[in-house]
């Protein structure tokens, strides 16, 4: 069995300048590269999870957010940082258009992406970790039997949609890694 670190996108990885689809907006966050590249040296498979809901509410494509994607991956890869997989939810319940109008189970907090992700690389989730600045992201974490850091970049918790106490609060993805090297053998 294998093991995961989750991490959320928008406001994680990169800076959340609200919809973030342009390659020009791409900008990582503080202490991210630092971070990720702490966390290539541990035995994790390091996989992101993102809600996409500007795909469904027709702000842009699949397509922009799949260039996008591509562009993170290839900037962290020149950094010697492996990221798995993305794997992302287009839909919105209330605001989609279209087919992507869905009330689904991949939307965070629903556990959808990430029990994709242990299914494709047989992870034990319970030895896992989600890392997300939203409670929503701790959110998904808990209902997935997983570890959860919440890091003070973008949102930084303050969003309050779930009253819910992660098992550990950093101040970016650097904090988050050295918590996890740590802390690896508990």
């Amino acid at each position: 069995m294998n093991k995961a670190i989750f991490f959320d996108r928008d406001g994680t990885i990169n800076v959340d300048k609200g919809y973030v689809y342009k390659l020009e907006d791409l900008e990582f966050e503080k202490n991210a590269i630092e971070g990720l590249k702490e966390l290539t040296k541990t035995e994790y498979k390091l996989i992101v999870i993102t809600s996409q809901s500007g795909v469904g509410r027709g702000y842009y494509t699949e397509e922009d957010m799949h260039k996008f994607n591509h562009e993170l991956i290839r900037r962290l890869n020149e950094k010697g940082i492996k990221i798995e997989n993305i794997y992302f939810c287009p839909h919105h319940p209330e605001k989609g258009i279209g087919k992507y109008k869905v009330d689904c189970d991949c939307r965070k907090p629903e556990p959808g992406l990430i029990m994709g992700a242990k299914n494709e690389y047989n992870l034990t989730l319970q030895d896992s970790i989600m890392i997300g600045d939203k409670t929503s992201d701790i959110e998904v974490g808990k209902r997935s039997r997983c570890k959860t850091i919440l890091v003070k970049t973008g949102e930084g918790g303050k969003d309050k949609s779930y009253n819910i106490k992660p098992d550990y609060v950093a101040d970016d993805l650097l904090d988050a890694a050295k918590w996890i090297l740590n802390n690896k053998n508990e």
